[in-house]
């Protein structure tokens, strides 16, 4: 069973735009009808779904890096009805630790993009999305993440089939953090991704891709 008629809505991450997930746009255009959701209007979690969900088909599946998971989970939230299934990477199950000042979350965010493992064929298009996103819009996502709500009737929210999944180098939510969550969700697919870090629609492109058919293509019900 496939989910052709269902809408697959990407959110991107922190100081990302559409080319985190050009592949998937392309490689799933087959069994889904990708589109991006705007992340970079608003500074609050809440006011962020609520673009995105007004200007979403009826009916949609999910799935969100990071921030985009965040506002994936505040979406369900707000609108469980609505959403189909979920796909949450490098996404935490709790605001503890969370850095608390806009410096200490700017740092966290740009941490992963100077790993020296990265290879320029990945840390260039990251530089170029920052560059392109803009100093204002970046500004206004760390002040969402820093003010991001207890994430708790969120998680309690999700239901259907749901992705959880996370690079193995990840800086920002650590495997630990991520399998946190995937615990939280009753029938929640848990996946770690080798030799990848925060940001893995780009950096493992290939195996995201396979992990987002086999969910689109999981019944739902």
């Amino acid at each position: 069973m496939t989910t052709k008629a269902i809408p697959l809505v990407l959110l991107p991450a922190m100081g990302c735009d559409g080319q985190l997930w050009a592949r998937q746009v392309v490689d799933l255009g087959d069994i889904a009808h990708p589109e991006l959701g705007d992340l970079t209007v608003d500074d609050t979690l809440s006011a962020m779904a609520a673009r995105v969900l007004a200007h979403a088909p009826p009916r949609m599946a999910v799935a969100g890096v990071s921030l985009g998971g965040y506002v994936a989970l505040e979406m369900f939230r707000q609108a469980p009805d609505r959403i189909d299934r979920v796909a949450l990477f490098g996404t935490r199950a709790t605001m503890a630790m969370r850095a608390r000042t806009v410096d200490e979350q700017g740092l966290l965010a740009t941490a992963p993009h100077a790993d020296p493992t990265l290879t320029p064929i990945v840390s260039g298009p990251v530089q170029a999305m920052a560059e392109r996103v803009g100093a204002d819009v970046f500004e206004r996502q760390q002040r969402a993440l820093l003010a991001r709500p207890d994430l708790d009737a969120a998680i309690e929210a999700v239901r259907g089939p749901t992705l959880v999944a996370v690079g193995d180098r990840d800086r920002i939510c650590h495997v630990e953090d991520a399998r946190a969550l995937a615990d939280r969700i009753p029938g929640a697919r848990f996946h770690v991704i080798r030799n990848c870090g925060h940001l893995s629609p780009m950096e493992r492109s290939g195996e995201v891709t396979m992990l987002l058919r086999e969910w689109l293509n999981r019944p739902s019900g």
